[in-house]
This record gives structure tokens, C-alpha cells and sequence, in this order.
């Protein structure tokens, strides 16, 4: 029988669940949230926590905490055991784990914490807020991976005396900024009363949309060079892509 231990989904209790496994030198066969449903070979194992098992030295050192995050935050299936095994090299052989890419967990942990940072990365230029009505700035994106944490945090400290909200519409969760720090939450529990346009971002949508096609180029237009700086995935919540 394949042992499945779970957790509720949060990195905190995931690491809490690791630092356990990792102590007691249980090797799951795989780690997966409490809404997984098992197969006929699979046995769910709920460990109730009562104390903080979490390895102070995964707090130690930024770099480490930061690529099992961003791993964390991806749509990869299987990222709870690739972390798990990720740290399980990690505390044999420290930072050189870094440079280990021999070992199929530490590849597949690199390539995915990259692949996080990259999409964040492109939402980070790629993110178009509209102001409201009531003066709020509002942002719809979809990405692969779970990455508005991540983008929240760029846009605090880029838009700090503004109010704003980011809904991500593949997870149906909203980053809600009220001038001082941001609150992720889901999209049920927070009811956008109207997300009608103001007058002022509409007649600013419309200048922009001609401008950007004035200053195009038609002889010279190249969509496929277009599409390698801005994929048409990105296209649907970018003002000037959107016709």
C-alpha cells in the first residue's frame, strides 16, 4: 500500500509536514493537499501536528526558502515530494545541493522554481490595471502558475498609495491592496459590487489602443517576432492586444 500523507495546503504546514517526515525519516510515497482523492492503492495518512516541526534552517537561508516557494506556488502535480526530496538532499548535503543537477529531484526543483520566476516575471510587465469608478485599479490576469503572491509584492511597493485588486481567474482568488499591505482571498468570499470603467480610464483605453496602432508599422509587422517577447496567452488582459 503507498502511503499518501496529506496537508491543508498551506506552505507553512506543508514544511511543518516535511520537517516531520524528514526528522523521523518516513519516506511518503507521495504528499498531497486533504481534497485528494486516493486510488485503490493508495492509504491517506493525516498527521495532527501539535508542535512547529519546521527546521529552523530552512528559515536560515533566503535562497533555499525562496526555491522551494516558488515551487510550492507552481501547478506541478507532484511539487509537495519533489520539495520533500529537494530537502531531503539539502540537508546532506547543504548549498552544494544548488549545483547537484545530477540528481533527477534537484533538476526538477530548479526547473520548476525558474518557470515560476519566469512567469511572474513577464505578469510583472504584462499586468494592465483599469481604474474604476470608485477610483480603485483593477487587474484580471490567468497564469499557469499560482504567482499573484509574488506580483502582489512588486506592485505594493510600485503602486504603494493606490488602491488595488489583482483577481486571478484560473484559481478564483483576489489580492486586495488597501495603502499599507495586501490580503489574498478567494473571489467567493469577496464580492466585487462594480467593476464598471470610469469615464476617465475609458477615453484613456481608447487614446492608447490608437496610439499603439499609429505608431505600428504595418509594412514591418511581424507577429510571430511578437509573440516570442509577449506569448497570446498573455494577450486577453492586455488593453492594446485585447480587439
Amino acid at each position: 500500500m503507498n502511503n499518501i500523507y496529506i496537508y491543508d495546503g498551506s506552505f507553512s504546514n506543508l514544511l511543518n509536514l516535511i520537517s516531520y517526515l524528514l526528522e523521523n525519516k518516513i519516506k511518503p510515497f507521495n504528499i498531497k493537499i486533504t481534497t485528494y482523492n486516493p486510488s485503490l492503492f493508495e492509504q491517506i495518512i493525516n498527521i495532527k501536528l501539535k508542535e512547529n516541526f519546521i527546521n529552523e534552517d530552512i528559515f536560515q537561508n533566503h535562497h533555499l526558502l525562496k526555491t522551494i516557494y516558488y515551487v510550492y506556488l507552481s501547478d506541478n502535480e507532484n511539487k509537495e515530494i519533489t520539495i520533500y526530496y529537494f530537502l531531503l538532499n539539502y540537508f546532506k548535503f547543504g548549498n552544494k545541493v544548488f549545483y547537484l543537477k545530477n540528481l533527477k529531484c534537484v533538476d526538477k526543483t530548479l526547473k520548476i522554481a525558474h518557470l515560476v520566476s519566469h512567469e511572474a516575471h513577464r505578469f510583472k510587465g504584462f499586468t494592465r490595471f483599469k481604474e474604476l469608478k470608485n477610483k480603485v485599479l483593477y487587474a484580471t490576469i490567468a497564469p499557469d502558475n499560482n504567482i499573484l503572491p509574488i506580483i502582489s509584492k512588486h506592485f505594493q511597493k510600485r503602486l504603494k498609495n493606490e488602491l488595488w485588486l489583482i483577481k486571478d481567474e484560473n484559481r478564483n482568488i483576489i489580492s486586495l491592496y488597501d495603502k499599507k499591505k495586501y490580503y489574498i482571498v478567494c473571489c467567493d468570499e469577496f464580492k466585487l459590487l462594480d467593476t464598471t470603467l470610469s469615464e476617465n480610464e475609458i477615453n484613456l483605453e481608447i487614446l492608447w489602443k490608437i496610439f499603439f496602432k499609429t505608431v505600428a508599422i504595418k509594412e514591418r509587422e511581424n507577429k510571430r517576432c511578437q509573440m516570442n517577447f509577449m506569448p497570446k496567452k498573455y494577450w486577453q488582459n492586455i488593453i492594446e492586444m485585447s480587439d
